[in-house]
């Protein structure tokens, strides 16, 4: 198997305009941009996620802390399945796919029907990935000043 196989993440091409030859490279840069700010979105999602998920752990209970990791990881997926909406929208698509709303209402219904789930803390966990963008949001405001 060779490296390209390997990785899951597309990687950005440079287009060549026909007409004159070189290389357009602002849709590429863009889209590196955007492959940057998805990875360090991520890995602040993780590292919150962490944090969260001991504190609730040393605080409550450990059943309450897999309650909010299992929120947690449907977020990541959450997130995944956006970026892949986004990476698609100006090659292939015109608007994005609604269709992963339905992975919050399937592991919520999922919790409200198995006993030994609670809806709130995969609810909170969940919404993880929103603190990571309000952290991101506070820090480029002050980044930018």
């Amino acid at each position: 198997m060779s490296l390209s196989e390997e990785t899951t993440e597309p990687t950005p091409t440079m287009r060549q305009d026909a007409q004159s030859g070189f290389e357009d490279s602002e849709p590429a840069s863009s889209m590196q941009e955007f492959y940057q700010l998805y990875k360090e979105l991520l890995s602040i999602t993780l590292v919150i996620t962490g944090i969260i998920f001991v504190s609730v752990w040393i605080f409550y209970s450990l059943n309450i802390a897999l309650n909010y990791l299992l929120g947690a990881c449907t977020g990541l997926v959450y997130i995944r399945m956006l970026a892949k909406d986004v990476e698609r929208l100006g090659t292939e698509k015109q608007r994005l796919s609604k269709t992963r709303f339905a992975l919050l209402a399937i592991v919520i219904l999922l919790a409200s029907r198995w006993n030994e789930l609670q809806v709130m803390p995969i609810f909170l966990g969940f919404l993880t990935y929103k603190a990571t963008l309000i952290l991101y949001v506070i820090r480029a405001a002050f980044d930018a000043d």
